[in-house]
């Protein structure tokens, strides 16, 4: 901080335009220093000494509002970002990709190519594993960002899109007018860095670095964005004025020219043979690599070329992503763990030597039950195959090798943490403990009861929880409404505000919706859609709990174990006494939600079937809207289906769709249905 003093005590004996000086030198020294260290990956000086330079031109800045310019470094970082994302229509449609997953397609595409194209040229390139975005800049200055959306319609971003320090917000030459598209994304290093913090914080944790950034960028607050420490890489000319480009190879050196982070490598081919070694030369890279990967692409490199090729009324004809298998690797297995979860099922938990599969280090992964175990072969000191399921869940794929003198191995007959028998209902593969008092499942219930889609207590995670069971303050989760601020400050690290804000969030959580409510008590097959369809059929706790089993199996949706399921939960003494107990502690018991005649009607008798990733909602989201205007959601597309709502990568439900001739909707015709 002393080099930060003496510069500003230096600074009182200039005049303004000697300021002014100053502040145009701290921006072309940052803006140098950022292309060093993302650009050329190869900086100069230290974080600090950067941090110093920028502060400095903050406090210039602050000092002097009136030297603020557009493309300064330190408005990178916008306000809050629109309370509701605003539409923005693409001029130039951003396509996604047909995938290719094996040799023999690649070689399809190269022949379908050459049907029109007298010696091709290619260039393949890694496809980066994150969230499609668009730039646009007008004499040269970054204007607006948005996302992909479904191709046609993205959502505005530019704020967000400030805080990528990787992104230029002036380029290198005043092009009249230039949009181009890239691949926001997070390296490995800063997801590792971002779940860390998570979990310190008790917080729910991304499962993988694409998710993290798609998470991160659509974030409300845009300094919540820079927080993530995201990155792009920039791949295509969308649209350009003032500059004529006839290839892509041209069109990303010349990006890079304009200060842009390009792909960081990409390779000119002539030949289905050399696409496919360059293919397998960027997927023996993937382990190495700072972010992920979850393919190549191989594209026409010439534009008129591509324009002769066209487009399909899905994909380009002059591209093709190949999508790599997912990655797998051998390691020893340690140990297998016993965990008893809320219901008391015991699951046993690979624990092996860490390994780095598909950009993460992993150590552990689920074995299910124990005819997972005994199907695969698995024994303790076995030589094991992993892959990721889907680039995100850790599973045993195979044993490659029995440890010499290995025995076979069998689930406990007891719980490992209350010493309880187990057994197994109905012919079920899992074990259950059969102690309803078991500390492990009451600990789960309560990890459950707080979580976020239940009774969202905010800042009330596991390690609290376990805190708390230590200190005795809880045994079950309505003890949590029996809670003083002093029981809260008697655990370790707890200061006066964070006593009063977790007091607090619990008295919040009283007011939650009756369903939630319902999730929250953790009845067997009963989940949050199950729940919600329980509070608006019956709108009280008591006569949920009052209902016959014919009443319950009435609900569309519902079937018969689900509603014995209910039946039975609440025909147990200490549930009634849990009900009366709810009540006495001045929990919310009733459906919150008042439905208008409008909302009734607008969806009434239509079933919707939800496929793809859709641009702005969530699959849970739209489904609650479906059902708020009167609508069911369907999991399977059938005659009966009368709306199927489509999003990114929709897949054999759209099919489905189509043959059948069943209306396909997008997001934005969905929307003005029910904002209608």
């Amino acid at each position: 901080m002393g080099i930060f003093v003496h510069i500003l005590s230096s600074r009182k004996n200039m005049d303004i335009n000697e300021i002014k000086a100053r502040a145009e030198e701290l921006r072309s020294q940052i803006l140098y220093h950022n292309n060093r260290y993302y650009n050329e990956d190869s900086p100069e000086i230290s974080d600090y000494e950067y941090d110093m330079l920028l502060r400095e031109l903050e406090q210039i800045e602050s000092e002097h509002p009136e030297l603020i310019t557009p493309d300064s470094p330190t408005q990178r970082v916008g306000g809050d970002a629109a309370e509701k994302f605003s539409p923005v229509p693409h001029k130039v449609p951003m396509e996604s990709l047909h995938d290719s997953f094996s040799a023999e397609e690649i070689r399809e595409f190269d022949e379908r190519v050459r049907q029109i194209i007298d010696k091709p040229q290619y260039v393949v390139e890694p496809k980066i594993d994150g969230l499609s975005v668009s730039a646009e800049y007008r004499n040269g200055i970054f204007v607006r960002g948005s996302t992909r959306g479904d191709g046609k319609v993205g959502e505005d971003i530019t704020d967000n899109l400030k805080t990528i320090l990787s992104l230029p917000m002036t380029l290198s030459r005043p092009v009249p007018y230039l949009e181009v598209r890239g691949e926001v994304y997070m390296s490995i290093e800063s997801f590792e860095e971002l779940t860390a913090r998570q979990e310190e914080n008790d917080e729910k944790t991304f499962k993988n670095p694409r998710n993290a950034a798609a998470g991160s960028l659509r974030q409300k607050k845009a300094k919540v964005t820079k927080e993530r420490k995201l990155d792009i890489f920039v791949f295509n000319v969308q649209q350009i004025e003032g500059k004529e480009l006839t290839s892509h190879k041209e069109s990303l050196d010349y990006l890079k020219e304009l200060g842009f982070t390009t792909l960081p490598f990409y390779y000119v081919c002539n030949t289905a043979d050399e696409v496919l070694e360059k293919i397998d030369e960027i997927g023996n890279m993937r382990g190495n690599l700072a972010f992920q990967i979850d393919g190549a692409v191989v594209k026409i490199d010439n534009f008129a070329h591509r324009q002769a090729l066209g487009s399909t009324s899905k994909f380009p004809k002059w591209a093709e992503a190949y999508k790599y298998p997912p990655e797998e690797k051998e390691t020893e297995l340690l140990d297998i763990e016993i965990n008893v979860g809320r219901t008391g099922v015991l699951t046993p938990t690979a624990i092996f030597a860490p390994i780095t599969l598909a950009g993460t280090t992993v150590s552990r992964a689920t074995l299910h039950n124990e005819e997972f175990i005994t199907e695969k072969g698995i024994r303790i000191g076995d030589t094991v195959v992993l892959r990721k399921a889907g680039e995100i869940i850790p599973e045993v794929v195979s044993v490659s090798s029995h440890k010499e003198g290995s025995a076979p191995y069998t689930m406990p007959r007891i719980c490992p943490s209350c010493g309880s028998p187990v057994s197994s209902e109905n012919g079920e593969s899992a074990l259950r403990c059969t102690n309803t008092d078991c500390p492990a499942q009451l600990m789960r219930h309560m990890i459950h009861f707080v979580s976020r889609d239940a009774m969202d207590i905010d800042g009330l995670g596991e390690k609290i929880l376990h805190a708390l069971a230590r200190e005795e303050l809880i045994h079950s989760p309505l003890d949590l409404y029996r809670l003083k601020r002093e029981d809260i400050l008697r655990l370790e690290n707890k200061k006066d505000k964070s006593a009063d804000n977790l007091i607090n969030a619990i008295e919040k959580s009283k007011g939650s919706d009756l369903y939630r409510l319902v999730f929250a008590l953790g009845i067997r097959h009963i989940g949050q859609r199950a729940a919600k369809l329980l509070s608006d059929k019956f709108r009280t706790l008591d006569d949920i709990a009052n209902a016959s089993l014919e009443e319950i199996s009435s609900i569309e949706g519902f079937g018969d174990i689900m509603a014995q399921s209910v039946v039975s939960y609440f025909s147990m003494e200490q549930s009634k006494f849990l009900v009366n107990e709810i009540k006495e502690l001045g929990l919310n018991t009733n459906n919150l939600t008042e439905k208008s005649n409008a909302e009734e009607n607008a969806f009434t008798g239509k079933t919707f079937v939800i496929t793809g990733t859709l641009p702005t909602y969530k699959r849970s989201e739209a489904s609650a809207i479906i059902e708020k205007f009167g609508g069911k959601v369907s999991g399977s597309v059938s005659k009966k289906t009368d709306f199927v709502l489509a999003g990114e990568e929709a897949g054999s439900k759209l099919t489905k769709a189509q043959q059948l001739g069943i209306t396909i909707i997008d997001e934005a015709q969905f929307r003005a249905m029910f904002e209608e």
